[in-house]
């Protein structure tokens, strides 16, 4: 399934944009410069009732619009000696 996909089953399915979804996050206080990934999606999945993959999509459209801090993987990767 593409991210298009999951995104439009995500609004079919809730009736709501990731932008919903964010703004509940800041009010409920999942959204903090420490959230890990899991956390949220834990948060996401018992308040919503979306499963693991749509959860993960919902992040992922955060991470795409600057609402949370992109991946650190390139930083571990460089102190493991990696370009």
């Amino acid at each position: 399934m593409t991210f298009e996909a999951y995104m439009n089953n995500i609004r079919t399915r809730t009736g709501k944009e990731p932008k919903d979804f964010f703004d509940q996050a800041v009010q409920a206080g999942i959204l903090r410069p420490d959230t890990k990934t899991m956390e949220f999606v834990a948060w996401l999945k018992n308040s919503s009732g979306l499963g693991h993959g749509h959860a993960m999509a919902v992040w992922e459209a955060f991470k795409r619009n600057g609402w949370v801090p992109l991946s650190e993987a390139p930083a571990a990767s460089a102190k493991r000696g990696r370009p």
